[in-house]
């Protein structure tokens, strides 16, 4: 993604992440759109999870995924194949497709990451069809909240927006994103709002572990520590925080979105 730099990277901690997405928990919003025949670009795609249940949804329509990283398109080109499918590296920014090609052009948390988040939704809306939809789901991390209260979560949200902000990016587009479609020209755009909520067992243990392990091994970790954001003593705390938050059986989380179904 050109103009930032993925705050995330791609750990396995992160990958985990990826791979558990779907078009039920991540897209959900934009099923009614995604009907036979119809054509799908799917930026940022990852491992493609997502990707895979729109070339399912609309086959034989032709669907591509689509990621600056070489090495998570040749995993999600290893692990899905589909007739109607395939996995491209490619900037965002600069997209290798004709105008008016897709009916469908789709990201799931990937405005934020990018430093020009509005020249991505005109890109977006370049190689939509006329009368095509251009959309998007952002988390707002300000947004999030949980319980119970315990300190080395609130150190990891305050830190969370140094080290995302730091990297060129937004973590807060959810607020943003329907005002950055209007300035990319969209004239007819609707947003909805849609959570993840974190509280089963299962749940807490998996969210709770990915972030323990994160601020310790991934990119988060290496940018934290390299930009003075947090000692390594600091990022042990978070993760204890994380593992305690897990492991309490009131725990609980909850993460807003903001979906963007724009008509190019």
């Amino acid at each position: 993604m050109t103009g930032g730099r993925y705050t995330h990277g791609h750990h396995e901690s992160v990958l985990r992440s990826h791979d558990w997405r779907t078009i039920e928990n991540s897209a959900a919003y934009l099923l009614p759109l995604l009907t036979e025949g119809k054509s799908v670009l799917d930026l940022g795609c990852g491992p493609g999870t997502i990707t895979v249940e729109f070339a399912d949804a609309v086959a034989p329509g032709r669907v591509v995924g689509l990621d600056a990283a070489a090495s998570v398109i040749e995993r999600a080109a290893g692990q899905f194949e589909r007739p109607n499918l395939e996995f491209v590296v490619g900037d965002a920014l600069v997209l290798p497709f004709d105008d008016d090609t897709f009916d469908v052009v789709h990201a799931h948390q990937v405005l934020q990451h990018v430093a020009e988040p509005v020249a991505m939704l005109r890109e977006m809306r370049r190689v939509a069809k006329p009368g095509g939809v251009v959309a998007a789901r952002e988390v707002d991390y300000a947004g999030t909240f949980w319980y119970p209260a315990l300190p080395g979560i609130d150190d990891w949200a305050v830190l969370y927006q140094r080290v995302h902000r730091g990297s060129g990016g937004e973590p807060d587009a959810g607020r943003r994103l329907h005002a950055w479609a209007r300035e990319a020209g969209f004239t007819d755009a609707a947003t909805t709002v849609s959570v993840w909520n974190f509280s089963t067992e299962s749940e807490r243990v998996w969210w709770g572990g990915m972030w323990a392990q994160r601020v310790l091994e991934s990119k988060f970790a290496d940018d934290a520590l390299s930009q003075g954001y947090a000692t390594r003593a600091e990022l042990e705390a978070i993760s204890r925080a994380w593992t305690a938050w897990a492991e309490h059986e009131d725990g609980w989380l909850a993460m807003p979105h903001t979906e963007l179904l724009a008509v190019a």
